[in-house]
């Protein structure tokens, strides 16, 4: 499972999400999003750096990103 953190009207977030909901399904991981804004603990974490993709397994993905760095990420997890 990749979750992107995000939250609304935020632009990059939206880049993200389209180019993470095109390229996971491809190499058979799922996406869930999550807007950060409804937890407090998500907020003061990343507030300031979303989006960002994390995995199961405690990998994470920061952006800024391009698809070939997403492409890799996925490949390697």
């Amino acid at each position: 499972m990749i979750e992107l953190l995000g939250t609304s009207g935020c632009h990059l977030c939206e880049v993200a999400e389209r180019m993470v909901r095109r390229l996971a399904p491809t190499l058979g991981h799922a996406v869930q999003v999550t807007d950060i804004a409804l937890d407090d603990a998500l907020v003061e974490k990343y507030g300031m750096s979303i989006p960002v993709l994390r995995h199961d397994s405690g990998k994470e993905l920061g952006w800024p990103f391009e698809e070939a760095q997403l492409l890799d990420w996925l490949t390697n997890l």
